[in-house]
């Protein structure tokens, strides 16, 4: 028989059985499409190792007056302005107290209850600085009082605990003296979706602020039945707790742990928790059958921000919190500079889903707001109302005659999810439609269209514009805009949608890679409540692709050199900066692979016995030290019949089609002619993979001589 080209389809295909795939690809990671052939996707090198508290859901970049390129990162704890790899907090303070903290500390203990009389809002999680504070008497001084402290469990509606960094001894019995000032910082967000529920769904539950709370004192995997926590005090002596999604119900507690868990309880999943992850009394919860006495939804969602300039000013607002100004400093040091305030005044909403600044009209616009103006004026979130300012304004939000303020609601959805800034209008998503938003002049204003109904999108953030189009991740398909919305065709639908976690859809996100006209969604697989998966959409070439990646945000911004991207592990990267994996320190390698479909030797009816294989590939951009060389790995992957096992004879008590064995290995480097090989079988599948630092790769059309063996 004559060489045999192992040329494939661009793309990878999982809508069908692997034999019916043929010709095409069918499994991969970490693997893209350029001009139609697959190469190892660009690694990423870290902007720093300097790290931010708390998951980063949000990030935009800008450039001031000055020329500072700053960034701003959201996350769920905080928020922060990165400026040349270090990140400055400026999260706003929501509460100042003056002269009503007193602190209490135990000998031998870190923990110091605080007593501040003028506190509300208070849970466990938020931050708090203090000064003026004097010494306890011993270990605690003035210096370790007068700083910022993370509340690590809520005592009453005006106390809580706080962790020392040193231990009382046995001369601290002072309370601080009598100048105490407390600054609170605005209340923490949830890292994860918590899924509460009013009527019949487990878990059975939500989290209500102001619930007996602490925080992990050591992180736990998903056995343990004594879990460690700051303190206990708030708990009642047996009960339930809640972590990130997690129902444990306990029979017993000590001082600090509680003891005879059962994990997973209620229809939830035992899962691994990080230290300091916050743990909530769960007995205070509705309970099968109850509604939330306070109205609000069975749903505590996590913490999302949105992000919009004001020339070089930066708004930004939590989902269903207050908007925030931050302005740059004069020095030579933007960052160092106040912290973000709350945009207030007689009309301005205090309750805000998302907000955006009109590029054509400087205008800003609420998306999911409250209105305190007019006849009907309410301190409640209407969820599908937009209102907008005056031109040239973020603080004139009263509709006059002489200005362009106004409001409008929509009518189809329940809830506005989520906004994007398009070339020519504003498109706008509701939890069933989507509309065109675009500008009229007065006196309307804005006018809307609705451009399609019985619709869905995944999450505020799970959309992308890139070559004049909207591209968006719904519940169960993929959408596109550009004139028309139409369902987006997807080779890899089945495969993503029957493998997600739906519970965990607010945090899936899309970002564009504009350098290899891609856009990315990032998502949680089924058993999964953090990002842990990706899927690529080539807009250029029209095809799919995917892996697995941790990300929490991505930042594809003209005004850096590379996308930008944040990881649970707190830090920032640059991807297609490197070749590696640079959030390790050093970098270390990316494991990437792509494998074939299966292909028939011949017709298929006889088996084939392949002798000898001419590889085709490139390791341009590879950085391998020297003296080692770029290498990867082709696997040749043998089968008899499309139900039995890779490499065996036909056994009925196969059970995946997928199973492969006895497959062929070979190492393969840039300049290998030829491999001889031994492998025998009717259909076979190929496969190439690279696990060796500073790798980088392209495969062309690699070509393999079959020799005719037989029907048996």
């Amino acid at each position: 028989m004559p060489l045999q080209k192992l040329q494939f389809r661009p793309g990878v295909n999982r809508e069908g059985t692997t034999l019916a795939n043929e010709g095409g690809w069918f499994d991969c990671d970490k693997v893209r499409f350029r001009s139609g052939y697959p190469e190892k996707i660009g690694g990423w090198a870290a902007l720093s190792y300097n790290t931010f508290q708390g998951v980063c859901r949000s990030l935009w970049n800008w450039v001031t007056l000055k020329g500072f390129n700053l960034a701003g990162v959201g996350t769920n704890l905080k928020f922060y302005i990165e400026n040349g790899g270090a990140y400055y907090d400026i999260t706003p303070i929501r509460l100042t107290t003056t002269n009503t903290t007193t602190f209490a500390a135990t000998n031998g203990s870190t923990t110091i209850t605080v007593t501040d009389t003028g506190a509300s809002s208070i849970q466990a999680g938020d931050f708090v600085t203090f000064s003026g504070a004097v010494s306890l008497g011993g270990n605690i001084t003035a210096a370790i009082l007068n700083s910022e402290f993370q509340i690590q469990s809520v005592l009453t509606g005006t106390s809580y605990t706080i962790t020392s960094s040193v231990a009382a001894n046995s001369s601290d019995s002072g309370n601080g003296g009598a100048n105490t000032d407390a600054a609170y910082q605005i209340n923490v967000g949830p890292a994860i979706n918590t899924v509460g529920t009013g009527w019949g769904v487990p878990p059975w539950g939500g989290y209500i602020p102001g619930t007996s709370s602490s925080t992990l004192n050591g992180g736990i995997n998903n056995s343990v039945t004594t879990i460690t926590v700051a303190s206990t005090s708030a708990f009642t002596a047996s009960g339930a707790i809640w972590i990130d999604g997690e129902y444990i119900t306990y029979s017993g507690k000590t001082a600090t742990d509680f003891t005879g868990c059962t994990r997973g309880a209620d229809g939830t999943t035992a899962a691994a928790h990080n230290n300091g992850d916050l743990v909530v009394q769960a007995t205070s919860f509705p309970g099968w059958g109850e509604g939330f006495s306070n109205g609000s939804t069975a749903e505590v969602q996590l913490r999302l921000w949105s992000l919009s300039n004001f020339g070089e000013d930066l708004l930004f607002n939590p989902r269903g919190g207050a908007m925030y100004l931050w302005q740059p400093g004069s020095g030579s040091n933007p960052a160092l500079t106040t912290r973000g305030t709350v945009v207030s005044g007689t009309y301005t909403p205090s309750l805000i889903n998302e907000i955006m600044v009109s590029d054509s009209t400087r205008i800003v616009i609420a998306f999911g707001c409250n209105d305190p103006s007019g006849t009907y004026a309410s301190t409640v979130l209407d969820p599908m109302l937009i209102r907008w300012t005056a031109q040239e304004s973020y603080t004139d939000w009263q509709p006059t005659t002489v200005n362009q303020a106004g409001d409008y609601r929509l009518s189809h959805g329940s809830y506005i999810v989520g906004a994007l800034q398009t070339r020519q209008e504003i498109v706008v998503w509701t939890d069933a439609a989507i509309y065109s938003m675009q500008y009229l002049g007065p006196p309307l204003v804005w006018g809307f269209t609705l451009l399609a109904d019985n619709i869905s999108i995944a999450s505020q953030n799970a959309m992308a514009t890139a070559a004049g189009a909207v591209y968006w991740m719904g519940t169960d398909k993929f959408y596109m805009y550009s004139g028309r919305v139409e369902t987006l065709p997807c080779s890899l639908r089945q495969y993503v949608f029957e493998d997600i976690n739906r519970d965990q859809q607010e945090q899936f996100f899309a970002g564009t890679n504009e350098g290899y006209s891609e856009i990315w969604w990032f998502y949680c697989s089924a058993n999964s409540e953090v990002i842990d998966r990706y899927v690529i959409f080539n807009y250029l070439d029209r095809v799919w692709y995917y892996g697995t990646m941790d990300r929490t945000a991505w930042l594809d911004s003209p005004l850096r050199q590379f996308p930008m991207a944040t990881t649970s592990s707190n830090i920032a990267v640059f991807h297609e900066a490197a070749v590696d994996d640079g959030t390790t320190n050093p970098p270390s390698p990316i494991s990437a692979y792509i494998q074939s479909s299966d292909f028939d030797i011949g017709d298929g009816h006889n088996y084939g016995f392949v002798w000898r294989m001419l590889p085709d590939i490139t390791f341009n951009g590879s950085t391998t030290p020297s003296p080692e060389k770029p290498r990867v790995k082709f696997v040749v992957r043998p089968r008899q019949n499309p139900g039995s096992a890779y490499g065996v004879a036909p056994n009925p008590t196969i059970q995946s089609a997928q199973s492969y064995a006895g497959q062929q290995v070979y190492n393969v480097q840039e300049f290998t002619e030829i491999v001889y090989s031994r492998v025998r079988g009717r259909q076979m599948a190929f496969k190439i993979e690279s696990d060796t630092l500073g790798t980088q790769w392209q495969l062309g059309v690699p070509r393999i001589d079959v020799r005719p063996d037989g029907r048996r």
